[in-house]
């Protein structure tokens, strides 16, 4: 009793004191919030980076003519784009509808909960536009070189720290280890653009 006694009476002497863990800070976080922005904004541009890219040194490997290279980018870009919003506007209206259900179920509908869901057609916009913006870059890399093996190294060197840089953005943000993050989705690009362009060179040569 008289520990309990003497820790209060610290506690009380010294407010702006906590313990590790006892602080509000970290509960103040929204994790789940900061996951889904995640998951929309650097899964997002990395998916557009990757696929772009892949697509891009693919194209190279069976023809080295840079105007096939950047319009088989661009058309990746706006394909991807496009799937991007139609397949996070679709998830997210299954999202809500189980949701709106459930305060059907619970008679809570119209109040805050309800107008707190997220927004399909945002959410559709906002995947869209992280694909873009991490498409755009392997595009603007490849389209003002015309040597074909530098054109290669600088999509392939830009793409490696685009990579770094929205691992480390993934960590960061989702205090996650940072070395580990970054080195997971530097390795997994570029062996998704390995394993395009060295396929792709069957083709080319074997002459189909």
């Amino acid at each position: 009793m008289a520990v309990n006694d003497t820790k209060q009476l610290a506690d009380a002497e010294n407010p702006a004191v906590t313990k590790f863990g006892d602080s509000d800070s970290d509960s103040d976080v929204d994790f789940a919030g900061r996951a889904n922005w995640l998951r929309a904004a650097v899964l997002g541009a990395n998916d557009g980076l990757v696929s772009t890219a892949s697509l891009m040194l693919g194209v190279s490997a069976v023809k080295h003519d840079v105007r096939a290279m950047v319009v088989s980018g661009f058309a990746g870009l706006l394909a991807g784009a496009c799937s991007m919003a139609i397949g996070e506007y679709v998830s997210v209206c299954s999202q809500r509808d189980v949701e709106i259900a459930q305060l059907d179920r619970d008679g809570k509908r119209g109040g805050e909960e309800e107008r707190a869901l997220p927004s399909p057609v945002q959410a559709a916009a906002a995947s869209a536009l992280a694909f873009s913006v991490g498409a755009l870059l392997p595009l603007l890399a490849a389209g003002f070189i015309v040597g074909y093996r530098l054109r290669v190294a600088v999509v392939v060197a830009v793409a490696t720290m685009a990579l770094a840089a929205f691992g480390f953005i993934g960590a960061v943000l989702g205090r996650a280890p940072v070395a580990k993050s970054c080195a997971r989705v530097v390795v997994g690009g570029l062996a998704a653009m390995g394993v395009t362009f060295g396929l792709m060179r069957l083709f080319r040569a074997s002459g189909i």
